[in-house]
């Protein structure tokens, strides 16, 4: 609220603000707050007016300002579905006073009261309605550790003098680990190797011991029949001489 003064908006009351700020959201009851000051010594009735009256409500919207006193108004914008092309707002609040009998009470204050007919001088002030964007939540302060310390956060994205020595060894670690990975893998494919060479040789020497022991049995078999043969020829030479 701004600092008691001269009243920049009427001689009977001062309006403080004289633009009434919604921070605008959709589906959302928005409210926003007036002062009315009477720095005189009177008794001053005032009416609240809108020229929206069923999107905005208005507590109170008639009432009593008592000398040297001051009343607070609340202004809500009923939730609205849709949002108002570029942000921008038509709507308007009068704002009426007039002087009052002393010791008047907030029932006696009457509509009439603030009409030409009745012979007051009535005071009229217009507002002005502004939709601004809703305030932004603060950002998140990231928790040190230990005083002069960088947070986690920070060591782990980078962020921090820790962690850009962080990055730098993950950086140099990284290729490492991928060599060994490489490395273990070329060791066992040529260990595989190995083993499947040994194995087609063991195979090719049994198969050279199975060819060697047929070539040996079919050698043996031709010999006995040649001894055969042999001690035939004999015999039968032997009985033809005799």
């Amino acid at each position: 609220m701004a600092s008691p003064g001269p009243a920049p908006t009427g001689e009977l009351l001062r309006i403080d603000p004289i633009e009434l700020r919604f921070p605008f959201e959709l589906k959302k009851q928005i409210s926003c707050s007036m002062q009315l000051s009477n720095l005189s010594d009177d008794y001053i009735a005032f009416k609240v007016k809108t020229t929206s009256p069923k999107k905005y409500s208005v507590r109170p919207n008639t009432g009593v300002v008592l000398p040297r006193s001051t009343c607070d108004v609340v202004v809500t914008m009923q939730a609205q579905r849709e949002n108002p092309p570029d942000m921008q707002c038509k709507d308007k609040f009068l704002v009426q006073s007039v002087i009052a009998p002393s010791g008047i009470n907030v029932k006696d204050v009457t509509g009439e009261m603030f009409t030409k007919e009745s012979g007051n001088k009535v005071e009229e002030v217009k507002l002005r309605v502004t939709y601004v964007s809703p305030p932004q939540p603060p950002s998140p302060v990231p928790e040190e550790s230990e005083e002069g310390s960088p947070s986690r956060g920070e060591s782990e994205n980078g962020d921090g003098p820790a962690g850009g020595f962080t990055r730098a060894l993950r950086e140099r670690i990284e290729p490492q680990e991928k060599s060994l990975e490489a490395g273990a893998l070329i060791s066992k494919l040529t260990e595989e190797k190995n083993s499947a060479i040994q194995q087609n040789h063991k195979i090719r020497q049994e198969l050279d011991m199975m060819r060697r022991e047929v070539s040996k049995r079919r050698g043996g078999f031709s010999f006995v029949i040649v001894i055969i043969v042999a001690l035939i020829g004999i015999f039968l030479g032997y009985m033809m001489k005799s």
